[in-house]
């Protein structure tokens, strides 16, 4: 605590960062603390720093340009000791922006396998379809293949539900199998002894964060999570095991999860490399238990948007992630924040009948469905088959939408084989153009301004692969990317319990979108007290009649925080003009002793520009920047009561706004500054600024 209210002080401007890739000292968190700075280089060079704090520097956090980290040597009576000197003249006009603690963690991240009670299908009375298997004789003989599990691989050809698979195997016939592309798979390592992987391998994109080694291959029994998702991508045809999407692609790994790794390994994982690694395949995100609010801190959210900005010589890095395997406990991917974020690509699963597997979630963030188990992992009919750790081993029960998303990831890969210039937002275009609709006759679909359907289980439906491809040759590439921030609409209200809800309306005049062609995704950020939060649910209706499910109510969420500036996101709204009324409805659905107040909302806007240039518009002076939240300007008469409600909670969240606050012996005003940090002052007798520590 000690040194984490050192770098509060060293916080006193703006925002977040995080991540590295090869360490200058090797890490030694038993005897050092390590902590992130954000710097004005113009002002101040790392050197400097480290030499002003007598902290040793550590070297450029990944590929954040003016992101560095640092480290001093732990004291008995707290690290802050070595470097007390210094605090009074470390502040942002001496070139320091921003600060965090780089606390080690093990399991951050959790692998998204189903868990029990899910059941498989029943297999009785499947038949396979005679002129099908003629079809998948021909595709093998013409293709060469002699891999003993590809007649096994119902996702590559589906031979007893017909048209149920990746529909994949027509782009291999025409030569689009993945030459030229690379998907790092960022998971528990990948085994490149392999025969599978061995020649598809690429350690020029691969990194062990876990051990700081070049070599990502995994060390425990367990893990065999990366691998099995790298071998449905890019499994060659060799004899061995079965056949990934893009056979010809070549695949990285980026060993991060089963070890004790902190935000910058994270960060730094999420950009390795990517000038070389295309893709990024993720499935792997916060628990999936129901209760759990979570997602990227703000050094992998810069991460990220860095990715999309500078990846890929500027086109974008694509980040396929899995939406999660909760679903049965009434979890949502819009609770997930790399599930949620606009810079990912969020994949649910169906099973080989086409259905929605229980455990998947379902949110308005989702963006498609690929195949995957219809149940816990396990050997049996309705798995994916794919490579498994050892040379020549391979794997049958491979299962959740940590099966869906490599196969998504392996038809990018054979799309950007036949167009490379392809922006991170092209691929979300034609993947929701190109998506086939489930299952219709479910009331969840409803017609998008896109001209497709969207459902929350499906969202725009599963990925049809050579239709994919054939449309990318051609695709017109889309204007650069903007976007509008709106003011915050203060509601300061009871939520009444029951169906009906508080509504809340936000108009979009024309003038507002001017600069918009056309709209792509909509976040809407929140402040909403509750003492329980899985009550609430939440709905967006646009403009157009389009109805996004932001959030909903969750049995096992018994946190008393409510939504302390979470912002959820929805891309149902794609193709729409975003002129009208915004209308949001915050509900309270149980009928018990639990109540909750409706605060403060902010709808942000993202979208196609109607030129070359992209720009960005606001109704305020601090803009929202990905998913973080501005500092507002003192408010203290209209939020006196709900920020009071907010501090007092139990486990302190995001804040944002000013606010002054009643307490027994004065006034209390506080102001968030950035993610981490609340600043309150004390009027009267106590007159020194109070630094408290806030959980992201």
């Amino acid at each position: 605590m000690i040194f984490e209210r050192w770098l509060s002080v060293l916080a006193a401007c703006t925002l977040s960062t995080l991540a590295l890739t090869d360490d200058t000292y090797p890490r030694t968190h038993r005897t050092h603390d390590f902590f992130a700075l954000h710097l004005n280089m113009s002002i101040v060079s790392p050197e400097k720093v480290a030499t002003h704090l007598g902290a040793r520097y550590e070297g450029q956090i990944g590929e954040l340009t003016d992101h560095h980290k640092f480290s001093v040597v732990k004291s008995k009576t707290g690290p802050v000791d070595a470097i007390s000197g210094p605090l009074g003249h470390i502040n942002c006009t001496n070139g320091v922006l921003w600060s965090q603690v780089l606390t080690p963690g093990f399991q951050l991240r959790h692998k998204r396998i189903p868990q029990p009670p899910v059941a498989h299908l029943n297999t009785t009375g499947w038949v396979e379809d005679a002129a099908a298997v003629r079809t998948r004789s021909r595709i093998s003989s013409a293709l060469g293949i002699t891999d003993p599990l590809f007649n096994s691989q119902w996702h590559l050809v589906n031979t007893v539900q017909l048209e149920q698979d990746m529909n994949v195997t027509g782009a291999w016939l025409e030569g689009v199998t993945g030459k030229g592309t690379v998907t790092a798979v960022i998971d528990d390592g990948l085994d490149f002894h392999s025969t599978d992987l061995k020649k598809n391998y690429f350690p020029d994109g691969s990194y062990n964060f876990v051990e700081n080694s070049k070599e990502p291959d995994p060390k425990l029994v367990n893990q065999t999570h990366g691998t099995r998702c790298a071998g449905e991508i890019a499994a060659g045809i060799n004899g061995i095991c079965g056949l990934g999407m893009a056979y010809d692609g070549k695949i990285a790994g980026i060993r991060l999860l089963s070890g004790q790794i902190d935000e910058r390994d994270e960060a730094a994982a999420i950009n390795y490399r990517y000038q070389l690694n295309d893709i990024y395949s993720c499935s792997w995100g916060p628990p999936d238990n129901g209760r759990v609010i979570g997602g990227p801190g703000t050094l992998v959210k810069r991460a990220l948007e860095n990715g999309v900005t500078n990846g890929r010589q500027g086109k974008g890095s694509i980040f396929v992630v899995s939406a999660g395997n909760g679903g049965y406990l009434d979890d949502d991917c819009n609770f997930d924040g790399y599930a949620n974020s606009i810079y990912t690509i969020a994949v649910g699963a169906i099973d080989r009948e086409g259905n929605h597997p229980e455990y998947s979630e379902p949110c308005s963030a989702l963006s498609v469905v690929a195949y995957a188990s219809a149940g816990y992992q396990s050997d049996g009919a309705d798995s994916i088959y794919t490579t498994d750790v050892g040379v020549e081993n391979c794997a049958s029960g491979h299962g959740g939408t940590s099966a869906a998303a490599p196969l998504v990831a392996g038809a990018i890969a054979l799309a950007l084989s036949v167009r490379s210039e392809l922006t991170w937002r092209d691929i979300q275009y034609l993947l929701y153009t190109t998506a086939v609709a489930v299952n219709e006759e479910e009331d969840d679909w409803q017609m998008t301004k896109l001209g497709k359907p969207f459902s929350h289980n499906y969202g725009y439906g599963k990925v049809d692969s050579y239709s994919f491809v054939q449309m990318a040759r051609n695709w017109k590439l889309v204007k650069p990317q903007t976007s509008y921030h709106s003011p915050w609409v203060r509601v300061n209200k009871n939520i009444p319990q029951g169906a009906k809800g508080l509504s809340s309306i936000f108009e979009v005049k024309p003038p507002i979108v001017s600069a918009f062609e056309r709209l792509e995704h909509v976040t809407v950020t929140t402040h909403v007290n509750h003492t329980r939060r899985g009550d609430l649910s939440i709905e967006l209706h646009s403009p157009e009649g389009v109805v996004s499910r932001l959030s909903t109510t969750r049995r096992n969420d018994n946190e008393t925080s409510g939504y302390a500036g979470w912002a959820f996101m929805s891309v149902a709204h794609w193709g729409e003009t975003g002129i009208g009324n915004w209308t949001i409805v915050v509900k309270d659905t149980m009928i018990n002793d639990f109540s909750g107040t409706f605060l403060s909302w902010q709808l942000n806007l993202w979208g196609e520009g109607t030129d070359s240039l992209s720009s960005s518009s606001s109704d305020k002076t601090d803009e929202v920047n990905n998913n973080e939240t501005p500092m507002q300007t003192p408010d203290t008469e209209d939020a006196g009561v709900s920020w009071d409600l907010l501090v007092a909670s139990t486990g302190l969240q995001r804040l944002s706004g000013w606010a002054s606050l009643s307490v027994s012996v004065s006034v209390v005003v506080c102001g968030a500054v950035g993610t981490y940090l609340l600043f309150c002052k004390l009027s009267g007798r106590h007159a020194a600024p109070i630094i408290a520590d806030i959980d992201s």
